[in-house]
C-alpha cells in the first residue's frame, strides 16, 4: 500500500511530539513554572517591549487569563511591568536577568535531551535530519500563514 509510509510517519512524529512535549514539562518542574507561563515568558524575551494584550492574542488566551500568567512570573521575579514612557495607559511587559537565565537552561536541557535522542546517528543523519525537519517547518508555516 502507498500510503503506510505515511500512516507511519504521521504516528511517528505525533510520538515523538508528545514526548518531546512531555519532557519539557518535565524540565519545568524544576522551575516551578508551568508550560503556558514558560511560553508568555518566551514571548516577553522575544518581542522586548510586550503588552499584555499582545502576550493574550499570540497564546490566544483571555486577557484576563494572562494576566495572572505575567502575575505568576512577576511574583517569581521573571518579568516586570513598566508603563509606556509615551503613552501612561500602556503597560509593557519587560524580562528580567532570572527570565531570561530560565529560559537559557530549559533550553540547554531540551537540546541535551534531543542529543540524547540521535545518539547512534552519523553527523551527516544528523544534518539531513535537520535539512529535513526545517523543510517540513518551512512549508507548514507557508500552509498555515
Amino acid at each position: 500500500m502507498a500510503d503506510e509510509w505515511i500512516e507511519k510517519m504521521e504516528i511517528d512524529l505525533r510520538y515523538v511530539s508528545a514526548g518531546v512535549k512531555d519532557k519539557g514539562r518535565e524540565i519545568l518542574e524544576d522551575y516551578d513554572i508551568s508550560p503556558p507561563q514558560f511560553v508568555a515568558l518566551q514571548w516577553v524575551s522575544d518581542q522586548r517591549e510586550i503588552t499584555i494584550g499582545r502576550i493574550a492574542k499570540h497564546m490566544h488566551l483571555a486577557h484576563s487569563t494572562t494576566t495572572d500568567m505575567i502575575d505568576r512570573l512577576e511574583a517569581l521575579g521573571f518579568v516586570e511591568r513598566k508603563k509606556d514612557e509615551k503613552d501612561r495607559r500602556v503597560v509593557r511587559v519587560y524580562i528580567k536577568r532570572s527570565g531570561e537565565r530560565v529560559i537559557q537552561e530549559v533550553i540547554e536541557k531540551r537540546r541535551t535531551y534531543l542529543e540524547e535522542l540521535l545518539e547512534g546517528l552519523s553527523n551527516e543523519e544528523k544534518q539531513q535530519f535537520g535539512v529535513l525537519l526545517g523543510h517540513m517547518h518551512e512549508k507548514m508555516m507557508q500552509l498555515t500563514n
